[in-house]
């Protein structure tokens, strides 16, 4: 979903862009989840942080991965995975689009300092608030922390306060 992307995503872009030709990356909406930001909104925020990729595209869709996927003529769906949890729920979901869609998914693991980031994590930091904004810098892009802040409301101390 990208709400909002983190660093560990733009790790995942990054090293993917490396392995493929071409790499769209896909937003889209999750009915189960509530949307921090718009659906363009992580558009624009992913077009701006992958533009120095030139295989990378960034597209927005809505219903099914595996349909998109087949739709754009795309032969596999690149996963990023941080830690067994991840994996487990991503093996059902790539059982499933193999069986109905035919489309392979690969795993690419996060690198290892972004395997604790979680963009809802982020989101609840920036929520409750006590935070330092330089210190939120190491989790998601500065852009992308000042429109947390400003779509969240924190409460945020100002720089010379501890976190």
């Amino acid at each position: 979903m990208f709400d909002p992307v983190t660093l560990g995503h733009l790790d995942i872009i990054e090293r993917a862009s490396h392995l493929y030709d071409r790499l769209i990356v896909a937003v889209g909406d999750n009915p189960l989840k509530k949307e921090t930001f718009t659906q363009g909104e992580r558009r624009d925020m992913l077009v701006e942080h992958t533009r120095r990729f030139p295989n990378v595209e960034v597209q927005t869709y809505s219903g099914l991965t595996v349909e998109y996927a087949r739709s754009v003529g795309a032969r596999v769906i690149l996963r990023g995975i941080r830690d067994n949890v991840d994996l487990h729920a991503e093996l059902e979901i790539a059982t499933t689009n193999l069986i109905i869609g035919g489309i392979e998914t690969v795993f690419l693991m996060t690198s290892g300092q972004h395997m604790l980031t979680s963009s809802t994590l982020i989101k609840q930091i920036v929520e409750i608030g006590r935070y330092d904004l330089d210190r939120l810098a190491r989790l998601v892009p500065l852009d992308v922390a000042r429109k947390l802040e400003e779509r969240l409301g924190g409460h945020n101390p100002p720089s010379d306060t501890p976190a």
